[in-house]
């Protein structure tokens, strides 16, 4: 998983954190990146690091969230489990997300890490 805490959703911020997910990927099979229709998602950069990777964009057919259950599922993880308050500013919103992150993968590892 990658991830970057970026003020605003804009492509150069999903691109880092994608970025980052490429490097630290382990599996072998072919890489799938599912998203949202998001603007950040559909721009010509972050398609054009799919084709150059070699990764399958899969999106949902409209705004639907069941459509994009696991990104959901790990979003409220996140949200529910390991940031129980507001940061107080993006320094703090930084921390608290690569913390929540390290725990996720190393100290409760979901089934599919382990």
């Amino acid at each position: 998983m990658g991830y970057h805490v970026g003020e605003k959703l804009q492509t150069e911020n999903v691109v880092k954190a994608f970025r980052q997910a490429l490097r630290r990927r382990k599996t072998t099979g072919p890489p799938v990146h599912h998203s949202d229709r998001g603007v950040q998602y559909c721009s010509a950069l972050y398609q054009s690091i799919h084709e150059r990777n070699g990764v399958t964009c899969s999106m949902t057919d409209g705004y639907d969230c069941y459509q994009n259950a696991l990104a959901e599922r790990i979003n409220g993880i996140l949200k529910n489990t390991f940031l129980p308050s507001c940061p107080a500013d993006l320094a703090q919103a930084r921390t608290m997300v690569k913390e929540s992150v390290d725990i996720y993968n190393h100290e409760r590892p979901h089934l599919a890490l382990k």
